[in-house]
């Protein structure tokens, strides 16, 4: 789990990338654009390289990035390099954030240009103050590592958080070996030492800081009653990591008793504020009926917002609401849909396994029409920041 990331366009979605983040396709009015989209999906390259390539010509920064991912992985054209850094450099200087991932993917590993992991980091830092979770999580590792950038375990953890938060399976993992001690060998008593002062002071992003350490026992002993007593401060001042934080430790009675209720305010708190993640508890909340009367048209609501921002366990859990009907008419055209953005984003695994297995069973219940309008809101959905 140390390995920056890679992502890449697949048969699914031209440009749903395997590693975290999903780019959504979108449908510009340009002349070929559908033409090459339909091509890609009946896996014949070579027209859609030559419906497109025209397009990234005249500036289309969708079209470009897209031949870039092309001549990385060799599809219609043979294997280059160069020219895919080419095409992914006109993308990435319009802005477009997969674009700016891939620029950093080849920077890193070093494929079409000399190893630069400060180049990387310049392109990885771009697509992640986009949202782009992967970058996020690749500039938590260089961070956490020293590579392109001095080393600091305080910026590696915020980087790792934000990730984390929109349900990168990567990140929550790293989180997790700190939050139970393993692997982890850093020493981040000058980080909390550091932080201290300014957290002192009232500076909310410090008291967040401050938290996290002695959550998970970071250059601090592990006391869930210290994290508990910042992240009240930090959330007091509206700072919505520690509000989404508090929730979890009242849901978790970690340093205090548990409190379902107490948790859903703090939830809420920072779910209207858009963190990804307190909006997938709080669903979960309405879902289960904790702290909550359940409702499950709330849950379908906090689900969504979540979803939207390309949360993965949202996604399946919407799809498992669509599938069943609860909270909405049962439509498993939007149930196919979010499964399959869900088989997209997940390593290969048992959470992948389940979408996967879910749509492909209701899928056998769907017309043609219908399995191919599921398709199409795939290929047009897009994260919301």
């Amino acid at each position: 789990m140390t390995t920056p990331k890679a992502k890449f366009a697949g048969l699914a979605l031209i440009a749903a990338l395997c590693a975290g983040f999903t780019f959504g396709l979108t449908a510009p009015a340009w002349a070929g654009w559908d033409e090459g989209v339909a091509a890609y999906h009946r896996l014949d390259y070579v027209t859609a390289l030559r419906e497109w390539r025209p397009l990234a010509k005249q500036g289309n920064a969708e079209a470009q990035y897209n031949l870039g991912v092309m001549y990385d992985k060799g599809r219609g054209v043979p294997r280059d390099y160069a020219k895919a850094l080419q095409w992914y450099r006109k993308a990435a200087e319009q802005g477009d954030a997969g674009a700016q991932y891939n620029l950093g993917v080849m920077y890193s590993s070093g494929r079409g240009v000399p190893q630069d992991y400060v180049e990387a980091v310049e392109w990885w830092r771009k697509a992640a103050e986009q949202g782009d979770a992967g970058a996020q999580y690749n500039l938590g590792i260089m961070y956490d590592k020293g590579r392109g950038v001095p080393r600091d375990y305080a910026k590696a953890l915020q980087w790792y958080r934000k990730a984390a938060e929109q349900g990168d399976a990567g990140a929550q993992y790293i989180l997790g070996l700190y939050e139970n001690g393993e692997g982890v060998s850093q020493d981040y008593a000058e980080v909390v030492k550091s932080s201290r002062k300014a957290a002192e002071q009232g500076v909310a992003e410090a008291q967040y800081n401050i938290g996290v350490d002695y959550k998970f026992g970071q250059g601090v002993p592990q006391d869930y009653a210290k994290a508990l007593q910042w992240f009240r401060k930090a959330a007091k001042q509206g700072y919505a990591g520690a509000q989404s934080n508090l929730g979890v430790m009242y849901g978790k009675g970690q340093g205090v008793p548990q409190d379902y209720a107490e948790a859903v305010q703090w939830y809420r708190k920072a779910a209207e504020q858009g963190v990804a993640e307190a909006q997938f508890n709080l669903g979960l909340m309405y879902d289960n009926g904790l702290g909550v009367t359940q409702a499950y048209a709330e849950a379908l609501q906090w689900y969504r917002k979540a979803a939207e921002q390309g949360h993965a366990t949202a996604q399946y859990n919407l799809g498992l609401m669509y599938e069943n009907g609860e909270g909405v008419p049962q439509d498993y055209v939007h149930a196919h849909m979010w499964y399959d953005l869900v088989a997209s984003r997940f390593p290969p695994g048992e959470h992948r396994d389940r979408a996967v297995n879910n749509r492909d069973i209701i899928a056998k219940r769907m017309t043609p029409a219908q399995i191919s309008e599921a398709q199409k809101l795939v290929r047009e959905w897009k994260p919301k920041k």
